[in-house]
């Protein structure tokens, strides 16, 4: 999955959009009865992306939906990525139709909600909700991927289906990462968090993140990513001394700040030698730590990634240096 580009394939399956409509004065009737330029694949055999341009304007979001609706045998769907909504609109209206469209979409499976381009919108720029209703419209889940973070609010959630649980932001907010913490997800293999900044409403703590760090309610996870944070040397110190990392194959705290004082509390905390990969790329350790680290991992069978090295950025007003996350704005 492509970080910054619309995708292209998501599960396995190609990514195909509606066409453009055949004449936008139209009614819905009228086009859902014009000829398709190009025939549209069986229901089951896509990935289906909801979005609207911005310009031109042809429809709104919710009459997109419906005519997906309409048009496509939904209850064969088990891939759905949601694009751009109303432009400058938070999510609101796009849950509320996903979720009223839940009995319409048995086999969904996969949803990606935020399939959203720079061009588009920034990461940082796009306005979410209260994402919950996501959670419990469709219970069947295994995939769910959240691009974008801003006014972004979750409260704790039961799912015994989702496998793999991913948002992607260039600031996580801690209501979030507190009702992740406090979730059960029994079937969970994957979680994958870019925490962000604080200017993009990155605010969770460390703190926010101890029962993922405890793992009680994540008996099923093999891969853990803690990635682009700004903190993520004291992120590093606190996954040294958690109780979820002896049961890891995969360990992620690549993206963000990561530094020697981070580096030293992995050399030293509890061993990892147990892991498959090990992944610590855009990072500001020095050389001297890069190498110690390559050299504590060369033996152990640890398939360690720490390319990516960063210099910090100098502020010649205040003659002080800062580092910077790999996915901001």
């Amino acid at each position: 999955m492509s970080r910054y580009a619309r995708e292209e394939r998501f599960v396995g399956l190609p990514v195909v959009e509606l066409p453009a409509l055949p004449n936008p004065k139209g009614t819905r009737a009228d086009n859902a009865a014009a000829r398709q330029a190009k025939p549209l694949p069986a229901a089951a055999d896509a990935a289906w992306r909801l979005r609207i341009d911005s310009y031109p304007r042809t429809e709104r979001f919710a009459e997109h939906v419906a005519r997906f609706l309409d048009t496509v045998d939904t209850a064969q769907v088990s891939a759905l990525l949601v694009g751009m909504w109303e432009p400058g609109e938070d999510s609101k209206e796009a849950v509320r139709l996903l979720a009223g469209a839940a009995e319409r979409l048995p086999g969904l499976r996969h949803l990606f909600f935020g399939d959203i381009t720079s061009e588009e919108n920034e990461i940082s720029w796009i306005l979410q909700c209260d994402l919950t209703p996501l959670f419990d419209a469709f219970p069947q889940l295994e995939t769910l991927i959240v691009k974008g973070g801003q006014e972004a609010v979750l409260h704790p959630v039961r799912h015994g289906n989702l496998r793999h649980l991913e948002f992607r932001t260039g600031g996580l907010p801690g209501n979030v990462v507190r009702a992740l913490s406090a979730s059960t997800f029994p079937a969970l293999e994957t979680l994958d968090l870019w925490l962000g900044v604080e200017d993009y409403g990155g605010t969770a703590t460390v703190r926010d993140l101890e029962g993922i760090l405890r793992g009680t309610g994540l008996p099923a996870l093999t891969r853990l990513g803690l990635m682009n944070s700004e903190i993520q040397d004291e992120i590093a110190a606190a996954v040294a001394a958690a109780p979820i990392v002896s049961r890891l194959a995969e360990l992620d705290l690549s993206m963000g700040t990561l530094g020697n004082e981070g580096a030293e509390a992995l050399l030293t905390g509890q061993p990892l030698g147990h892991l498959r990969t090990l992944d610590l790329s855009h990072h500001f350790m020095s050389e001297a730590m890069r190498k110690r680290v390559e050299a504590a991992f060369a033996e152990t069978g640890v398939t360690l990634v720490a390319d990516g090295e960063q210099e910090p950025d100098e502020d010649e007003d205040d003659d002080e240096f800062w580092r910077y996350v790999e996915v901001s704005e």
